[in-house]
């Protein structure tokens, strides 16, 4: 009797594949003794995949049953769950979805088993004859990351009935699955929302209608999972910023292009200034260039070869005609700039360079812009037109490793004093496709990043073939205050673009040399970095960056002189407050400053004017009465001087 993985290593439904010499396998693969067969539990990322995955093919047979006219589209596992998508005539309603998460628990009550079939190109072509999409993905569309034809073989997984062995429904795929659809917890998923998407993600391609899912190993797993997205959704910077006045996204002025109001100003000029005098006591110096230049420089820069989809189209500009309307001058096309570094190295060449001026540290808020998809953008998170805290660093071969440990140590530094301390490192590391210069060059710098990475005695992780054209990147990975990863700051070695713009410096010998130019930018963007802050805290800021820092709220109206008098103080110590003078009643003013998420109020009533103190009231709802109006001021100056969190 033939010996299958399952009888190697299933028994326990945690168990769901297998990885038999070194690839996932379905349990039921026949395997012999020499092979090594390993279990592949639900609770890890490869399992929990597959659980995903499996789940989608239930919602798929789901929805044919349910709606027949519906064609397949694809159906991957995603971060925390998964999608599938479908041609159908009318839209999913949140209706349909109830009725369609009902079917999907009949079908895991079922027990129908996953069976798997390799079938040639002739037979997949005849089988799915009346699935359009099925029939392009054999064809040349998709490719090897497409989960349907990625193998090396065609591949059709039919769902079977547990007590007839009849055929139910089937799906091309190259799996693997679980062994059957008990292995999903009836009670562990969840359909999520519907959304348009176009197929395979292309613009020119047909849109159609996804459904987003989710599943877990356990009800008690699906239950964190909702309860987490309830919690990011109270902390969704986009609500923040609306409920606290910070920013807007006016239509007027086109997606992706945010405002910000007076109070989210001066949190972003807090920021800006803290991490201006961090940079200036690192040996920084500060430039600026213009949002705009001919498209020659970023032909050059080769940036038109291999990003010229995401910038927006060019302006011509400068052409001359004659008086018959005849060009007579012929003008250029300009571009609005979505990188910096260009602009960068042509200060570098602006005069000769001598190896004494090495390091060279050039750092600039510059604005960039970059046309994203309409589908892709998303607030602060993801926008067309941001400000990068940029940094080209311009350094000799010798002065590499240094700069790149004080560089990462820096960085790392800076983002702990905005409040994150939780981080992993990710090299990135070339892709031979979509890149230039020497395989000699790229070796030596990654492994240069490597050694700077590891010295900080973080996690480090690989990110195979994620590097930019022109040299592999290190990103500081950051986790906020509910768990999620962030990518913040990225340092990217480049040995290509001073070689485009044949930068030189002078050495020591006399002798021109090539700088080494390492390209780094802390936040990523002042709006990004705000959004991530903004949900990290809840709005919550710390003192130091809160927008309001105190609220002055007088019990009555014969108390709002002397606590004017005392914001005043605090205005002179540097704080930034405002006195609540309205009509309402003390207890609506608490609430309103707690909605506000002030950090301090300070009450004021007879007693207090009369001992010259205030109450002080904490964001938190403890209160401190009779505190001395000086004693007040020194606790809200050493709070914000010392940035710490209250």
């Amino acid at each position: 009797m033939a010996t299958t993985a399952f009888d190697r290593v299933g028994g326990d439904k945690s168990v769901v594949v297998a990885r038999v010499n070194g690839e996932l396998k379905d349990l039921s693969t026949i395997v012999s003794d020499s092979d090594v067969v390993e279990p592949v539990t639900v609770d890890t990322p490869e399992g929990l995949a597959v659980l995903r995955h499996s789940t989608a093919h239930v919602l798929a047979q789901a929805v044919q049953d349910t709606f027949p006219d519906a064609k397949l589209g694809i159906g991957p596992p995603i971060k925390d769950g998964f999608y599938y998508d479908f041609s159908v005539d009318t839209p999913f309603t949140p209706e349909d979805l109830e009725v369609l998460e009902k079917r999907m628990v009949a079908i895991i009550k079922a027990g129908q088993r996953f069976s798997r079939r390799v079938v040639d190109e002739a037979e997949a072509v005849a089988e799915l004859a009346g699935e359009p999409f099925k029939l392009r993905l054999i064809g040349s569309e998709g490719g090897a990351d497409v989960m349907e034809v990625g193998g090396a073989e065609l591949t059709i997984y039919d769902n079977v009935d547990a007590k007839t062995g009849e055929r139910c429904w089937g799906d091309l795929c190259r799996g693997p699955h679980v062994p059957d659809t008990r292995y999903i917890p009836q009670n562990a998923i969840k359909l999520m929302r519907t959304a348009a998407a176009y197929w395979l993600g292309d613009q020119k391609n047909e849109q159609l209608q996804r459904v987003y899912g989710t599943a877990w190993p356990s009800k008690e797993d699906l239950k964190a999972y909702l309860t987490f997205l309830e919690e990011a959704e109270r902390r969704d910077h986009r609500r923040l910023g609306a409920e606290l006045d910070l920013f807007s996204f006016p239509d007027e002025i086109g997606s992706g292009l945010a405002v910000f109001h007076p109070k989210g100003g001066v949190i972003r000029r807090v920021m800006e200034d803290y991490s201006r005098k961090r940079h200036d006591e690192a040996g920084y110096e500060f430039v600026n260039t213009p949002h705009i230049t001919k498209g020659a420089l970023f032909e050059k820069s080769q940036h038109l070869n291999w990003y010229s989809e995401g910038m927006y189209p060019p302006m011509q500009l400068d052409t001359e005609y004659d008086a018959e309307g005849n060009v007579r001058k012929q003008g250029a096309d300009y571009y609005l700039k979505p990188m910096n570094c260009p602009m960068h190295n042509l200060i570098f060449d602006a005069r000769g360079r001598s190896y004494r001026e090495l390091p060279l540290r050039l750092f600039e808020f510059g604005t960039v812009y970059r046309y994203e998809k309409s589908g892709v953008v998303q607030g602060l998170t993801r926008a067309r037109g941001f400000t990068q805290d940029d940094a080209h660093i311009y350094c000799t071969k010798e002065q590499m490793p240094t700069e790149l440990d004080g560089l990462l140590t820096f960085v790392l530094d800076l983002l702990r004093d905005y409040g994150l301390n939780d981080f992993y490192l990710e090299l990135s590391t070339r892709d031979p496709e979509k890149s230039v210069g020497s395989d000699e060059i790229w070796a030596e710098a990654t492994e240069t990043l490597r050694i700077a990475a590891e010295k900080q005695g973080l996690e480090l992780v690989l990110d195979e073939g994620g590097a930019a054209f022109y040299g592999p990147k290190i990103s500081v990975q950051a986790k906020d205050a509910i768990g999620r990863t962030w990518q913040m700051s990225t340092i990217q070695v480049d040995f290509n673009l001073p070689e485009l713009f044949d930068l030189q410096y002078q050495a020591s010998d006399g002798t021109r040399q090539r700088p080494v130019m390492i390209h780094r930018a802390l936040f990523g963007s002042i709006e990004r970095f705000f959004a991530v802050l903004l949900e990290h805290y809840a709005g919550a800021f710390p003192p130091w960056l809160a927008p309001v820092q105190v609220i002055g709220i007088p019990i009555t109206e014969a108390h709002n002189e002397y606590m004017y008098d005392v914001a005043g103080k605090l205005r002179a110590a540097g704080i930034r407050v405002e006195v609540d003078s309205s009509d309402d009643r003390m207890q609506k003013k608490i609430r309103t400053a707690q909605k506000s998420k002030v950090p301090y109020m300070l009450i004021a009533g007879d007693e207090d004017a009369q001992a010259g103190a205030v109450s002080f009231r904490y964001r938190d709802g403890t209160q401190k009465n009779g505190v001395p109006i000086d004693e007040a001021i020194a606790e809200i100056v050493a709070s914000v001087d010392s940035r710490i969190q209250v």
